[in-house]
């Protein structure tokens, strides 16, 4: 017999696509033939994993479809109802047997309807139950829905079995399937789970080959003995919504690390090129990057100011480097939690987005050094939660086979 084939969707995201690496390479070792849906600049990366890259917006960019819906992902939205009927012609010839997707590409729900197969979800962040997310999002202030948006919503409600489609439904529109959860078992407490089942545990870290971590010189400043290496990044996302927060709390962090002789910083705007910024947040021992390879940073960092977004506390958890947290918005406020319940982390401000000085960042640094054993201590246990959930990987490649009819 052929190798079955798997549709892999994912919109052009990059913490969203990363979280799909580890099971589109769990579905190539499983012997599907993997098609992966996504924008054009992740293909060398979908080639990698030893699956077949196809450019999800070729001839249907997202712009053409939505532009300004706001939140952002409101637009994957649109996106589905106006060119869904475009994308299952395209996926159709393939004949998949599975269609797999990251919550935000709505359009593989489209794409699973209409060729009568199933649908595995993966989720797309920590903890984003449908019901109390979506009743944050109704009324977050940052909301504003287009006139495609509300059209689109109309045509999937319509035409592709989506009777409850919303602006949201890349939260709502979750697997009756099953869902892939990005991170261990220990991150979702029981009763939590609930909402996501039928669930299975997948995590978000996919290791680059050892040889490949250390190549290129370091990113940290050069100069002195510093006795710790702090990587600071807010991720990508929060720029398009908390620009004057996240300049404002950068800003304190790179003055206060100024200050100490024992630290050589390193701060990522995650790709974000604000005039001026870098050099307003530069210091002798602080380097300011537009982006950065995280993955490499983390190898070399043994402290972390972070959003604490998905991607980047798994990555942090699974190369023991301790966190201080500074969350944003939407799940990053509940794992920042869930971290320092579970001692992996401490708050830089008990409020959040909370103005920062110089004293906050100080005292975090202090709590760090006053726990440093114990903090390693949990992190090791955090990181066996992540080897053990990466080993169960092939049972769930099996679970989503069983699936297939």
């Amino acid at each position: 017999m052929s190798a079955p084939t798997a549709a892999v969707f994912s919109m052009a995201d990059t913490g969203h696509f990363k979280r799909l690496r580890p099971i589109i390479a769990g579905l190539v070792a499983r012997g599907f033939d993997t098609h992966v849906f996504t924008g054009r600049r992740f293909c060398g990366e979908v080639e990698g994993l030893g699956a077949r890259f196809v450019d999800l917006f070729a001839g249907r960019p997202l712009e053409a479809a939505d532009a300004t819906s706001i939140p952002v992902p409101s637009r994957s939205v649109t996106f589905a109802g106006t060119f869904g009927e475009d994308v299952v012609k395209a996926v159709k010839p393939l004949r998949p047997a599975i269609v797999v997707h990251d919550a935000f590409a709505v359009v593989a729900h489209v794409v699973a309807h209409h060729l009568g197969v199933p649908r595995v979800c993966v989720c797309a962040g920590h903890n984003l139950a449908p019901a109390p997310t979506l009743a944050a999002l109704a009324t977050d202030p940052r909301v504003r829905i287009s006139e495609q948006c509300w059209r689109a919503i109309d045509i999937l409600r319509e035409r592709h079995g989506m009777p409850n489609a919303n602006p949201f439904a890349y939260v709502s529109e979750i697997s009756k399937e099953l869902n892939l959860y990005c991170e261990p078992p220990e991150f979702l407490l029981p009763a939590e789970r609930v909402p996501f089942e039928p669930i299975a545990f997948f995590g978000s870290v996919l290791p680059d080959p050892p040889a490949a971590v250390h190549a290129g010189a370091s990113r940290f400043p050069i100069g002195g003995h510093p006795r710790q290496r702090v990587y600071i990044s807010f991720g990508t996302v929060i720029w398009r919504y908390y620009e004057p927060a996240a300049i404002a709390a950068l800003t304190a962090i790179s003055n206060a690390l100024s200050k100490r002789d024992d630290v050589a910083a390193l701060i990522s705007l995650g790709g974000q090129d604000v005039p001026g910024l870098q050099e307003r947040l530069a210091h002798r021992n602080v380097r300011v990057e537009t982006y950065v390879d995280q993955w490499q940073v983390l190898h070399e960092a043994t402290l972390m100011f972070t959003h604490q977004g998905l991607n980047s506390t798994h990555e942090a958890i699974f190369l023991g480097t301790p966190m201080i947290a500074y969350p944003f918005f939407t799940d990053q406020p509940g794992l920042a939690r869930r971290c320092q319940d579970l001692g992996l982390s401490v708050p830089l401000c008990a409020t959040l987005r909370g103005a920062v000085g110089p004293e906050d960042v100080q005292a975090a640094l202090a709590h760090i050094d006053a726990h440093a054993a114990t903090l390693q201590t949990r992190l090791a246990t955090a990181r066996d939660w992540e080897l053990a959930t990466m080993a169960r990987r092939p049972e769930v490649v099996e679970r989503i086979v069983g699936l297939i009819r």
